[in-house]
């Protein structure tokens, strides 16, 4: 993750085409020619052996002959030419460049590497950043830059558009242009040797130019950054994203169901969603999304309520709704009593709410009061089909009045026709309310606002690795794992995995291991009741399918004859297939239960997932399910079990009692738990988990394992809590506290912690008066990236024996990690008792471990007890900023720690 040098890419103060030409059609001629025409302020400086002048701009036969070093150059050599062209480049000062040249993967120097492997050796020694290889180029309409070598420039606007494919940039250049759409950046990443998805998003989220970000995505090189860069982004601005190639599968083995239900664009699908950020599926949609999103107010909710003059396209409007999974507001009787006093008789007495053709601004203004008022609705798209009798422009302009009159209301518009409605759909765009053309348009910007507040949702939760509630016995299932691992298998027998899960909590049938059809016999009299049989073998992946299942067996006798055919069964079905035995484990009744499926499958992009739904034989008929990243907490593994079909079944229908949702998604943060753990495990089944209102039971479990050379959490697309970094202290008052990174859970405390702050501590800390943080501060404080910054919390108990928060210490670190910015806080009647230098030293400590170069704050003149504390841990003051506030550094690798106690 950096943004070093990319001011160069985007902000040059001279440009050099190397490989330039008179050529019209060569690619070295239209990057000139491009830049040329786009009005760049700074020098543009062509390079090649071939002319004296290109276009009628002198030219310069080498690299070395240039007046002055090109803060970005423009490579439009051969490929087998481009590392040395980047090498003389990065000796001369230049620290970005764009490389159009393909085939560099293939291009090989005499050293037998490739001219890509070459090209990135060399920008990592200049610290260059590199657009491409294969890049049609950049524009910055705002500064002129047009180093590009596509067909049209872009307009000005507010939109960032990255793309991995330059074809599409030409299309949506085209798109863009016909619909006046422009952008605050346009480029093309190509094969993004050193600078990928990841930094873009980093530079882009704080651009001042950029309102919103637009990805076009064929694959994601670095999960780790993409994901932390894409987070911090979505929390500035909406992000949204094309993903190509949705129905491709990922090479995988397929040992499990899972392994064949997570498709990788599932994958990616979840990897947005957690991430925030918004995904839509052609060019239309992308642009109308973005135009719904900057003009839409938040939501309260997702109940939809439709008005219009005409049935017809009310039905339609509430058919696209719901063939997208959304909600039509369903109307209370007060609701319709106090519409039928305003509308016709012959209205259609329910939503969506049809007000009779020759509606009158009047009747909609009316409408648009109550259901406004209406608790069960949340927003309201109003339509309107032009007739004779009604000015379409003067509805119109009731609904303005009435949407700048109640700022709260969420309102969404959709005048049907052409030239009839071309003035109320300016009037609408002029006053920022949203406006589609079509009923299917206007319910799709409806349900983007929907997904995208979610998604916005479900960005606030960074969840610990651990619940609270159960302490895993992490060391039997390594364990376990190291047995299966150390006898050269990758497949764990069932009663192996099961006590895996049962390690961690998850509940199982009794299993035992039988080696022979008499060994079945005699640990089914032991037990003493009806069990399951089950072929084991490493070499059948579903045992239903070669009849290796039998339940219901109630006697002794019954299971040897049972083990002896299921035996002569498979020598003669799979002669090559080991059998290394049988599983007999108590016969789970659990009359009722839902059949579900808890899996883990490892994606070649973003690792583990996680995926949940209707489970049993038929599972992959079915196809009912949903795909998460971990690591999970309660409100995410909800918020998976809420977007399946059997989600609905578990609520409970036709006096059948809803399922213990809570024992569900406690399995699911286990499980996740589990692979947070234990970077050995690859794939894992539980199939079918029974869940009823008693809880689950995992009845069958399959685990796939494999020697893990990573740290277990290095895996994962989202680091999670580090548990690592907990210690207890002991003040000096003899106050034992936990000094711990902080979590989403803390939130409620931390209100607490901020209302017993004294205002002098307030304003040393906020360099203002600031009586509580609203929800979404708070939550920012508290829901963390792990990757991209840290907030160790004290944390102590009160004379009631809860949980209380004794101070923070918080730094934030820059994309490149050369600079941690930290703030600190301790309640005032604790200071003095060591607990504020201790905290500050373990930040320090961390940093330090991180590679962090500095670290800076700010504080205030006045606040002399503080400048002494920090200049007794080695900070230097270094600038004074607003004549009150003094800015103060550490030199992380360079001051050594301080060990005299502060007595200041």
């Amino acid at each position: 993750m950096s943004v070093r040098n990319l001011k160069c890419l985007f902000k040059p103060g001279s440009v050099a085409v190397v490989g330039a030409s008179n050529s019209e059609m060569a690619i070295g001629g239209i990057v000139m020619r491009n830049l040329l025409r786009g009005d760049f302020g700074g020098p543009i400086m062509p390079v090649t052996r071939s002319a004296k002048a290109v276009q009628g701009v002198l030219a310069y036969p080498d690299i070395a002959s240039l007046p002055l070093a090109p803060e970005l150059a423009v490579i439009c050599t051969p490929p087998e030419d481009v590392p040395q062209v980047v090498d003389e480049l990065g000796a001369r000062g230049t620290r970005a460049a764009v490389i159009g040249s393909a085939g560099m993967g293939r291009a090989e120097g005499a050293d037998g590497r490739s001219a890509m492997d070459q090209v990135q050796d060399i920008a990592r020694k200049y610290g260059m950043r590199i657009l491409g290889p294969n890049s049609m180029g950049l524009m910055v309409p705002h500064m002129g830059l047009n180093a590009s070598s596509l067909h049209l420039p872009a307009r000005q606007g507010r939109l960032a558009f990255v793309s991995q494919s330059g074809a599409l940039c030409a299309s949506v250049l085209d798109w863009a242009h016909t619909h006046g759409v422009g952008f605050s950046h346009f480029m093309s990443i190509g094969e993004a040797v050193n600078t990928d998805f990841g930094d873009l998003l980093d530079y882009l989220g704080s651009d001042p130019q950029t309102n919103a970000i637009l990805l076009y995505i064929q694959s994601v090189k670095d999960r780790r950054n993409f994901m932390s860069a894409a987070r911090a982004a979505a929390r500035n601005k909406p992000v949204l994203a094309i993903k190509a190639g949705r129905h491709e599968q990922a090479s995988r083995a397929v040992y499990s169901h899972t392994g064949a239900l997570a498709g990788s664009d599932q994958v990616y699908d979840a990897a947005f969603r957690r991430a925030g950020m918004l995904r839509v599926y052609d060019f239309e949609e992308l642009f109308a999304a973005v135009e719904t999103l900057g003009r839409s107010r938040r939501l309260k909710g997702d109940r939809l309520a439709i008005v219009t003059n005409g049935g017809g396209i009310g039905i339609m409007a509430a058919d696209d709704l719901l063939g997208l999974d959304g909600r039509l507001a369903d109307l209370s009787d007060d609701t319709i009593e106090k519409l039928n006093k305003v509308l016709p008789g012959i209205w259609s007495g329910g939503n969506p709410i049809d007000l009779i053709g020759d509606a009158p601004p009047d009747r909609y203004l009316e409408t648009l009061k109550i259901l406004h008022a209406a608790k069960e609705v949340d927003a309201i798209l109003v339509m309107h089909v032009p007739v004779a009798m009604v000015d379409a422009t003067a509805v119109a302009q009731s609904v303005i009045n009435f949407a700048k009159e109640k700022r709260t209301a969420h309102i969404g518009t959709c005048w049907v026709g052409d030239e009839g409605v071309r003035d109320a759909r300016r009037l609408f765009a002029e006053s920022n309310i949203p406006t589609l053309d079509t009923p299917d348009q206007a319910v799709r910007a409806f349900m983007h606002t929907v997904q995208y507040q979610r998604n916005q949702e479900l960005l606030m939760e960074t969840p610990a690795s651990l619940a609270t509630d159960f302490q895993p016995a992490t060391e039997t299932a390594r364990s376990i794992i190291r047995d299966v691992l150390a006898r050269g298998d990758s497949m764990l027998s069932e009663p192996e995995a099961k006590a895996v899960l049962l390690a961690y909590g998850v509940p199982t049938v009794e299993t035992h291991i039988a080696k022979t059809p008499d060994e079945v016999e005699r640990l089914t009299a032991r037990m003493g009741h009806a069990v399951a049989l089950k072929i084991m073998s490493p070499d059948i992946g579903h045992k239903s399918d070669v009849g290796g299942v039998v339940l219901d067996l109630n006697t002794p006798e019954e299971a040897r004859q049972a083990a002896e055919k299921m035996e002569s069964r498979l020598r003669r079905i799979f002669p090559e297939a080991r059998l290394d035995g049988f599983s007999v484990q108590t016969m789970a009744r659990r009359t009722g239960a839902h059949e579900l499926i808890v899996g883990v499958s490892t994606d070649p992009i973003f690792g583990p997932v996680i995926l949940f739904g209707q489970g049993g034989l038929a599972v992959e008929v079915i196809g009912d399910r949903a795909v998460a990243l971990p690591p999970m907490n309660m409100t995410l593994a909800k918020e998976v079990i809420g977007r399946t079909r059997v989600s609905k079944l578990l609520e409970g229908y036709r006096g059948r009692p809803p399922a213990d949702t809570e024992s569900i998604s406690r399995a699911l943060i286990q499980v996740s738990q589990l692979i947070t753990d234990i970077p050995e495990i690859v794939e894992l089944d539980i199939n079918p988990l029974f869940a009823d209102a008693d809880g689950v039971l995992a009845v069958d479990a399959r685990m796939r394992v494999q020697e893990a050379p990573t740290v277990a959490a290095d895996r994962l697309a989202i680091r999670p809590y580090p548990r690592d970094l907990e210690e207890i202290f002991t003040m000096r008052n003899g106050r034992k506290v936990m000094l711990r990174p902080i979590r989403p859970e803390d939130e409620p405390n931390h209100h607490v912690f901020v209302s017993r702050l004294t205002p002098e501590d307030i304003r040393f800390r906020f360099f203002g008066l600031v009586q509580e943080l609203p929800h979404s501060q708070m939550a920012r404080l508290t829901q963390i990236d792990y990757d991209r910054e840290m907030a160790f919390i004290a944390v102590g108990k009160d004379e009631e024996g809860h949980d209380e928060t004794l101070g923070v210490v918080r730094t934030v670190t820059d994309p490149d990690n050369d600079t941690a910015e930290f703030s600190i806080v301790i309640r005032s009647n604790l200071k003095g008792g060591g607990l504020g230098i201790r905290m500050m030293e373990k930040m320090i400590e961390y940093c330090r471990a991180r590679g962090t170069k500095y670290m800076v704050g700010q504080v205030l003149k006045e606040n002399q007890r503080m400048l002494k504390f920090v200049e007794h841990l080695g900070f230097k003051r270094t600038a004074t900023i607003d004549i009150d506030i003094v800015e103060v550094t550490l030199d992380l690798q360079n001051t050594p720690t301080q060990q005299e106690p502060f007595t200041g």
